[in-house]
């Protein structure tokens, strides 16, 4: 009996309205989202929506029953989003409201702040909700000060809670290794708690990524289903959480790991937690990817978002460390022939005492070597502005080799373990960017190349923190893994201040670091070290999820040589074009058709960079993958196919665009093709109307359909 009762009671809880409260509803609405909160019972705020946009009239009927940023240590049976221990030991936390306020940045652009306050101790919480209306996208953050007699520490610090109720929760992740990035995974969640996290500091996406999809009741598709896609932006250790609970409610939790990084709070310091950056679709995935690229590209997602990218031709795979000045004037007027924009050095120009002939010294030694570059950084730049190109340079400025004259002056600047041997990771240990010193001289070899005319920065990473120590924190490490993002961030900032436009690749031994909290001061990141066009295909569609294409670098390689130029070509168009390839072993073939390439690359690129993305035909559904681009006004698209090990007597099905206009007609032209090669496509010289070519589609392959072969199609409305 007692049984039935408690189970009616929990059923009155979900059904009856919450009863009238004097504060109205906050609402954090987009164009097609609505996120509603309200002031309810011991004046806590809960969540009361997330979903499509919900006409205001009904937002006061919403049930109160989920609290929006739940503190631990008092009711709390479930993931908290706070815990705190406040200066005379107390480990709880309760938050009632206190105000809200709300301030616009045009019409596009709305921040609203929420003020909670606990009722016993002077500690205040404000959660941030910035939502740009025409991208549906929200962003939010948490902010948290006191005025206690004595410092207090937080132990967790979520930048989001959000809740849910729905039959079931699929959850889309992405996770891999070097030279694996990005692989995609879906699962239903159960009872209990799914935790997404990383504990490797610097490289931090290394084997786990911030950024999700959420579906509701079932797996998302592409063009159908509900799904909320989530991503964290932060260069560090982070912490995704999905609770399912006793009532079928589920908790997600999205912030800095807590993991070792107990944070002594003084007071009247204000603790800002990185942003959480989601949107909401009712029609699948695809749109949550759109939202998002039209988000990073036109609110500082990403660096100059709506503004051209530079093709370049980068020697590392050529060379690697085997070069000389001579050596590289030829590879920079190669680059000028091929048709870049600029020429990229690698790895391997620095250091005198300790020559970077090899990964096993000199990093930190930021001095080019006399025997391969004798007159310095200087003499490449003017090459290549005689060229009629730009230069750029590759720099790791957060590592260094024991080996080098940097560790030799400086070995309080290494986070190690004191009484223990090194842990050495690619013959590197990371240096301390939480002491100013250390950032000063970062931020000192970032400006001292680019005062020399180097017109482009590849920011390097290649290793996490492991037995992490730092001199300058001394007995309270704590702090190590928080503040030293922090202080990441601090050089940044001032590179940034100085050099505001300058275009600059994240890079993390690949991917590690693909996440909107660097990203914001770069124009683009590296995806992968793994440059096999076939392998390619998959961890680009992955990044693709959340980034748009002008930050995903794509080189043309030799990484394998079994591949057809064209189809290397192809799948690096899809992103930010690149080359790293021999350029003077190529036959007067592959040349001309590399330069056409180039030529039609930059003519597309406003397509491609700014376009929407619509994903066609998943590599992980079979054994084709194909994808297109097109403008906001409907009268260009880019349409990429790529059969991969299709078997013997495969039926290629034709592939349905999407993203056109039904009324308009468009002709279809295949380009990339080889020199005195003729399209097969049936498509090909044709005109279509927008509304055959979504309904009906075209063949994306040649009648053969020949395993790792590729097509691209131009369409012009006409």
């Amino acid at each position: 009996m007692a049984l039935r009762y408690l189970c009616c009671f929990l059923l009155l809880t979900r059904l009856v309205p919450a009863i009238a409260q004097s504060t109205p509803p906050i609402s954090v609405e987009t164009e097609h989202v609505s996120l509603v909160l309200a002031v309810g019972d011991k004046q806590r705020i809960f969540q009361t929506y997330l979903g499509p946009r919900l006409a205001a009239t009904d937002h006061k009927l919403l049930p109160n029953r989920h609290e929006a940023y739940v503190p631990a240590g008092t009711d709390n049976l479930f993931e908290p989003a706070l815990r705190v221990v406040h200066a005379d030991g107390n480990p709880s936390m309760a938050l009632a409201f206190a105000d809200v306020q709300t301030s616009k940045t045009g019409d596009d652009v709305t921040t609203t702040t929420i003020h909670l306050r606990d009722p016993s101790y002077p500690v205040d919480v404000r959660l941030h909700f910035t939502a740009y209306y025409k991208e549906d996208v929200i962003k939010t953050w948490t902010e948290i000060t006191h005025r206690e007699n004595r410092p207090v520490v937080l132990t967790s610090y979520a930048s989001a809670m959000l809740h849910f109720d729905a039959r079931q929760y699929w959850l889309t992740q992405f996770h891999g290794d070097w030279a694996e990035e990005a692989k995609q995974e879906e699962s239903r969640l159960t009872s209990g708690t799914k935790v997404i996290d990383t504990k490797l500091g610097t490289r931090a996406g290394w084997y786990q990524t911030p950024s999700f999809f959420l579906g509701l009741d079932k797996p998302a598709e592409e063009t159908t289903g509900e799904v909320l896609a989530g991503s964290l932006a932060w260069t560090g250790n982070f912490r995704l959480a999905f609770e399912l609970d006793n009532q079928n409610s589920l908790r997600v939790s999205a912030g800095i790991n807590p993991y070792a990084s107990e944070y002594t709070l003084p007071a009247n310091q204000p603790f800002v937690t990185p942003e959480f950056i989601f949107t909401y679709s009712t029609t699948g995935k695809g749109q949550a990817s759109r939202n998002l690229h039209r988000w990073a590209r036109q609110h500082g997602g990403t660096l100059d978002g709506t503004q051209p990218r530079l093709t370049l031709l980068n020697n590392w795979e050529s060379t690697f460390f085997d070069f000389n000045e001579a050596k590289l004037d030829g590879i920079m007027a190669d680059a000028a022939k091929l048709g870049v924009d600029l020429f990229l050095l690698d790895d391997g120009w620095f250091g005198n005492k300790y020559p970077r002939n090899g990964d096993t010294q000199g990093l930190g030694d930021w001095q080019p070597t006399k025997t391969k570059l004798p007159n310095g950084v200087g003499h490449l730049v003017k090459t290549a502005s005689k060229e009629g190109i730009k230069f750029g340079i590759w720099l790791e400025p957060e590592m260094v080799n024991p080996k080098s004259e940097l560790a030799e002056r400086h070995p309080d600047w290494l986070l190690k373990l004191p009484n223990r041997p090194d842990d050495l990771y690619r013959h590197q240990l990371v240096l301390d960017l939480n002491n100013p010193k250390v950032q000063d001289f970062v931020f000192n070899t970032v400006t001292e190349q680019l005062s020399k005319g180097v017109a482009y920065v590849k920011w390097d990473c290649n290793r996490m923190i492991s037995s992490g120590y730092s001199q300058y924190l001394g007995k309270d490490q704590s702090h190590l893994y928080v503040d030293y993002v922090l202080g990441l961030y601090k050089v940044l900032e001032r590179v940034r201040q100085q050099y505001p436009h300058l275009p600059m690749m994240l890079c993390s031994g690949g991917g590690a670091r693909a996440e909107y909290g660097g990203l914001k001061y770069f124009t683009e990141f590296w995806p992968s070290d793994n440059t096999d066009a076939f392998e390619r295909i998959f961890i680009q569609w992955g990044f693709s999820q959340f980034f748009p294409s002008n930050t995903i670098a794509s080189h043309v390689t030799n990484w394998n040589r079994q591949h057809t130029l064209k189809f290397r070509t192809d799948v690096a168009m899809m992103g930010k074009l690149g080359y790293d390839i021999e350029v003077e072993k190529m036959t007067p073939d592959e040349l001309k058709f590399s330069q056409q390439a180039v030529k039609d690359y930059k003519r597309l690129s406003p397509v491609i960079w700014q376009g929407d993305l619509f994903r066609l035909r998943s590599p992980y559904e079979g054994n084709q993958a194909s994808l297109m681009y097109v403008d906001e006004a409907q009268r260009q698209a880019v349409v990429f196919g790529y059969n991969l090990h299709t078997r013997f007597l495969e039926t290629v099905l034709p592939v349905k665009l999407q993203g056109l206009d039904p009324t308009k007609r468009y002709k279809v032209a295949e380009i990339n093709l080889m020199p005195g090669q003729k399209s097969q496509l049936p498509a090909h010289g044709q005109t279509y109307s927008g509304d055959y070519l979504m309904k009906v589609g075209v063949l994306l392959s040649d009648g053969e359909a020949k395993p790792l072969t590729s097509h691209v199609l131009e369409l012009t409305a006409q």
